[in-house]
């Protein structure tokens, strides 16, 4: 790994680049300040490390005083499901990055087997810079393509977690229907996936048609103002009802136990369910934003 000082005007801390020391730095400096360097890279300033893909967006950021915490907000709305499931036997997330759900489900979720599903080996590479802990028993990264992996999955998840994108956006294995249904048929009958849906309005409508079409229409979509995210939870059972007054008298012990404001996020997934808030987003102009 080579570590040079941060190469963007006004800026201070250090670039980290999977390159061999006798490289061109010139070269590769030239690169990264063009945009046209096409391997992740890792800059480390003001107490934060954060993944880029390109410099035009943050993939993942860690705080050095608090590596386990969730930096952002959609990552922090996809635990959510923990309020339909609060005690997953298994979770198989797709897509590492900088591990921040990885890290935080493996610390918090202590009787839960983790499988992650990372394709870019580049991006495995960075997991010690994240905290990304070790493959044991109930915790592994599997180097592999999300939907080939999904496809000859055999283990039962009762959470899946898709948060999987390369520089261009969501990654492209994934945008088809029958990655959706080969998900759905991964699942128990109790089952969950959340999804982080990011990019242009035509493209998370895509993702959202399938997701309603596999799904029987069982889906709760919820915009995070702060990122321009929107993350959707999907239920394997069609016929699935949240018990919403349940779930709010187990808010609070859960925001006590995991740091998380679950009563505010169970408040806005049950105003988006009761709204319809999935069916006026895909209906609605591009312009307008019935946020719930």
């Amino acid at each position: 790994m080579l570590e040079l000082p941060n190469p963007f005007a006004n800026e201070g801390g250090v670039i980290r680049l999977l390159e061999p020391r006798d490289c061109d730095l010139e070269e590769l400096v030239d690169r990264v300040l063009s945009q046209r360097y096409d391997k992740p890279f890792v800059i480390e300033d003001d107490g934060s490390r954060c993944l880029y893909f390109t410099r035009a967006f943050i993939q993942s950021e860690m705080r050095l005083a608090d590596p386990f915490a969730l930096e952002f907000a959609y990552t922090r709305k996809m635990m959510g499901f923990l309020l339909f499931l609060p005690e997953p036997r298994s979770i198989l997330m797709l897509g590492l990055g900088g591990g921040s759900l990885a890290k935080y489900c493996h610390r918090h979720l202590a009787a839960t087997a983790i499988t992650v599903v990372e394709i870019d080996p580049q991006v495995i590479a960075f997991r010690e810079q994240f905290l990304v802990p070790p493959d044991d028993a109930r915790f592994r990264v599997v180097r592999a393509d999300a939907a080939g992996f999904v496809a000859q999955c055999e283990d039962r998840p009762e959470v899946v977690m898709i948060d999987a994108f390369d520089r261009d956006g969501v990654a492209p294995s994934l945008c088809t229907r029958e990655f959706y249904e080969d998900v759905r048929d991964l699942l128990p009958r109790n089952g969950v996936v959340v999804a982080n849906l990011v990019g242009p309005k035509a493209e998370r409508l895509a993702h959202l048609e399938m997701m309603r079409a596999v799904f029987g229409g069982n889906v709760i979509l919820l915009p995070i103002a702060d990122d321009g995210n929107y993350v959707a939870f999907a239920f394997r059972d069609p016929a699935f009802e949240p018990r919403w007054r349940w779930i709010d008298d187990q808010a609070k012990a859960m925001r006590a136990r995991y740091g998380l404001d679950f009563p505010k996020f169970a408040g806005k997934l049950e105003r988006s369910r009761k709204l319809g808030y999935l069916r006026r987003e895909m209906h609605a102009p591009a312009s307008r934003d019935g946020r719930p």
